[in-house]
């Protein structure tokens, strides 16, 4: 069993790429939608000009990054990536002489208002009154699936995906650590769904070990049963603190050990109240989970493998792959050479099992009830080697799906205080956030009157921890400031919740964030925007307006406003109405 830090703070940080299988079933053709139809019409165009198929060069055409600075084209050709001749090697004068030539054999026509070249890029701008027209409708049209739809996905296939995430050790509080691991495993999961794959969402509850030896003669000391029941991790969180200040004596190590062994021989005392331990655990952590707006289709743990992981040592001996040390533990050799320069201990002195040994059987188990086509672990950096050594043990078992097996590591989160110092606990941050936020509700002249202030501001919150969370790549460290986190201007979560309160690039977002996992491109666009829709708001009034207008310019809003909606809840977020 890992420590809050080890575990990802838990398991707060778990698997990766269980990669597609070829076998698996492509999805119905989607309808066009209006970005892949501009697509199509410039395809069109340059494969009269290359005599190359359309399909082979909509892949190379991608959309060009909003700019709130400077227009920018629409679309851009990579020139490289549809030349047979080009090599690496290639000069880029003359590269960009093939470029210049290309883009003078195109012509605008009633789709491309404008051509330009770009280093090693064709630029096309797209008629202005066409693209949003087509883009209004088309986003009005697929409301929470626009951007779903897109023929970016036509040809990837729907498979079936298993994500741990989340994963704390039973019987302590809800660690601050593993807020990271359980909002990137929700939006992993949220984005899978989304795009029709099917999604097992699995909490790994860190549930068996020693800790539960010590942790169980301290309840036997220290425990009380009413207070169990009404506060259970508060008062087991105080058992175990004073049970660790006893810990020192010899006789409180044996009467731990004495009791764990007890546990792993199913006495049937021993075993009652370790399940009320887990039960009223889990009890305690749907209630943070409904805060953040989570939900789990199994609560796994690793007791569920105790027995399971004497198999997968069983297993490892009868392959040859299973190595005894002078000092008696069982080791898998890893390195190249078959030298013990680099390996994984599977199994303790005394025959019992380990950590990694319970991860084998887990994901063989997972594998054989779901056959799934990817396998993914939410977890802190930290754990990388762990699941390095993992997945390389499952391909010398045989399992060639351990390819498919994925890591999705995520830095520490630094500075993270509430007012009354360091912060341990994930309620208390969201018990801080709520109460900040009413605080800025309360002094803001902007506010409107809600129904529940309360709901709202942990809604809002809730936004801000995600965003400041999600707007750099997962792998790195942030400082934590709740000053930048709740200001109502600016790159911020509440930003996010103001504008959605108060579009055609939208798919290629989506795809680039379903190929690596990183919520940040569909952060920066939702940012962006709401930045621009802040400037339309200021210079496209409709009160005023003649009729039309007014109607095309609410289009427009009303637009902006599902296509944030839809992206805000695949990050977590769920959108308010009025603050």
């Amino acid at each position: 069993m890992r420590s809050a830090g080890q575990r990802g703070a838990d398991r707060a940080g778990r698997k990766r790429r269980a990669g597609a299988r070829g076998g698996a079933d492509l999805p119905p053709r989607r309808p066009v939608m209006a970005a892949c139809a501009f697509r199509r019409s410039i395809a069109s165009q340059l494969s009269k000009v290359l005599d190359l198929p359309p399909e082979k060069l909509i892949q190379s055409i991608s959309a060009v990054p909003v700019s709130k600075k400077r227009h920018v084209a629409d679309f851009q050709l990579s020139v490289a990536s549809v030349l047979e001749n080009h090599s690496g090697d290639c000069l880029a004068q003359d590269l960009q002489l093939q470029t210049q030539k290309l883009a003078e054999k195109l012509k605008c026509d009633a789709v491309v208002s404008e051509i330009s070249t770009g280093p090693g890029t064709v630029n096309f701008t797209i008629n202005r009154e066409l693209l949003a027209k087509t883009v209004l409708q088309q986003v009005l049209k697929d409301g929470s699936e626009y951007g779903i739809k897109s023929e970016l996905f036509s040809m990837v296939p729907r498979q079936k995906a298993v994500i741990e995430f989340s994963s704390p050790n039973i019987a302590k509080k809800f660690h601050i650590g593993h807020l990271r691991s359980t909002i990137i495993g929700n939006f992993i999961a949220n984005l899978k769904a989304a795009l029709g794959h099917e999604v097992t969402r699995i909490n790994y509850l860190g549930d068996w070990g020693m800790q539960f030896g010590l942790l169980g003669v301290g309840f036997q000391q220290f425990g009380d049963k009413e207070k169990l029941k009404s506060s259970p991790l508060q008062h087991l969180f105080e058992v175990y603190v004073q049970i660790n200040k006893a810990a020192e004596d010899e006789n409180i190590k044996k009467l731990a050990a004495d009791f764990f062994r007890k546990l792993e021989e199913h006495d049937e005392q021993t075993l009652s109240l370790w399940k009320q331990f887990r039960g009223f655990s889990i009890e305690e952590y749907i209630r943070i989970y409904k805060r953040l707006g989570v939900h789990f289709d199994e609560y796994s743990g690793e007791s569920f493998y105790q027995e399971k992981s004497q198999e997968v040592l069983r297993m490892l001996e009868d392959k040859g792959l299973l190595q005894k040390t002078i000092k008696g533990t069982g080791v898998v050799d890893l390195s190249e050479k078959k030298d013990l320069s680099l390996y994984s201990t599977v199994m303790r002195s005394d025959g019992t099992s380990l950590y990694i040994t319970r991860d084998l059987a887990a994901a063989i188990d997972r594998m054989n009830k779901h056959s799934c086509d990817t396998m993914i672990y939410v977890t802190d950096k930290s754990q990388s080697s762990h699941f390095q050594h993992l997945f390389q043990i499952l391909k010398l078992m045989g399992y060639d799906w351990a390819e498919r097996c994925q890591h999705v590591s995520f830095g520490l989160v630094q500075g993270m205080k509430t007012r009354r110092g360091e912060v341990v606990f994930l309620e208390d941050v969201l018990d801080e956030v709520r109460s900040r936020m009413l605080q800025n509700m309360a002094s803001a002249k902007t506010t409107k009157e809600v129904e529940d202030p309360m709901e709202t501001a942990e809604k809002v919150g809730l936004a801000a921890l995600i965003i400041q969370d999600f707007r750099g790549l997962l792998s790195s460290d942030y400082q934590f400031s709740w000053d930048r986190a709740l200001q109502s201007r600016g790159d911020t979560g509440v930003f996010l919740q103001y504008t959605h309160a108060r579009l055609h690039r939208y798919d290629e977002v989506l795809y680039r964030s379903s190929q690596d996992l990183q919520p940040k491109h569909i952060v920066s666009y939702l940012l962006t925007l709401c930045h621009l829709a802040a400037v339309a708001h200021k210079t496209l009034p409709v009160k005023g307006s003649a009729p039309e207008l007014a109607q095309a310019r609410l289009c427009l809003f009303r637009a902006a406003r599902s296509v944030l909606g839809s992206g805000m809840q695949l990050l977590g977020i769920t959108p308010v109405t009025r603050m």
